[in-house]
């Protein structure tokens, strides 16, 4: 009924208004009466009509921004994940071509692999590598990357093969100190380091020495790096010192691997 009452008297509002701007009703009299009247409820027409259109207008502008960002924030995240893609791209390029310079030092052949899965057993220390005995490896092969050596081939199928860390509790690598010649057996803990074990006492064996293949073992080349010696401690008695190897490889990062083909008693690292 409100409703009713109030559109009739917008009409009739409306009708008074039109009369007046038509200019046949006098500026005296009931003209006058009648702008006395209906200007009041023009004005708040007018008004609530300017606030109803700004109001439309901003909700749409609100509308147009909130669409604007959203397409922004998706434009945006769309150019991070090809940024990151193209970072990733170069950094696999950079290790790739650091890998192809090592392969074409050595005077043999060997295989380029991806590592795909680590042993997830926290006593044990091995990598699934993408390659398998279709591609020449074989059980017994080393691996090694640029920085140093990896690990060695303990299980081979067609296409996959798995490969025994050198931080493995299992491993043993032939090595010495490159500096003084002192021979030892790198042996793994299950962690990030090695042992430099059967060091004689007598032989000197500093922190920051660099420990490399000893080639005796008939598996990994002569003079291929293995680590650091990080700590060194010789008891009062006994005929070995306790010396500890920080490795050259980052297991924890390790992402492609060159398996060497043939027996290594026959390969050479040339000098860099």
């Amino acid at each position: 009924m409100l409703v009713i009452v109030g559109v009739f008297f917008l009409v009739f509002a409306n009708i008074v208004v039109l009369f007046i701007s038509s200019n046949r009703v006098p500026s005296y009299g009931i003209g006058r009466v009648a702008l006395y009247l209906v200007a009041p409820i023009q004005d708040v027409v007018s008004n609530t009509i300017k606030v109803a259109r700004n109001t439309w207008q901003a909700y749409f502008m609100l509308v147009s921004t909130a669409q604007q960002n959203a397409r922004l924030k998706k434009e945006l995240q769309q150019a991070n994940a090809r940024n990151s893609q193209w970072h990733e791209t170069e950094l696999s390029n950079i290790r790739l071509r650091r890998l192809l310079d090592f392969k074409l030092s050595l005077e043999s052949p060997s295989v380029a692999a991806e590592v795909i899965g680590m042993d997830p057993s926290p006593w044990y220390r091995a990598v699934i590598i993408n390659k398998g005995s279709n591609d020449g490896v074989r059980k017994g092969l080393p691996v090694g990357i640029p920085e140093g050596i990896a690990g060695q081939v303990i299980n081979v199928s067609a296409a996959y093969a798995k490969v025994m860390l050198i931080t493995d509790r299992n491993s043993a690598v032939d090595a010495m100190v490159q500096r003084t010649r002192a021979r030892g057996i790198i042996k793994g803990e299950s962690t990030s380091s090695c042992v430099f074990q059967y060091a004689l006492r007598k032989d000197e064996v500093n922190i920051g020495d660099k420990i490399v293949a000893s080639g005796l073992d008939g598996v990994f080349p002569r003079g291929m790096p293995i680590g650091e010696v990080s700590g060194v401690v010789k008891r009062a008695a006994g005929i070995f010192q306790e010396v500890s190897v920080t490795p050259y490889v980052d297991f924890e990062k390790i992402e492609e691997m060159l398996v060497f083909l043939t027996p290594l008693q026959d390969q050479l690292v040339n000098p860099q």
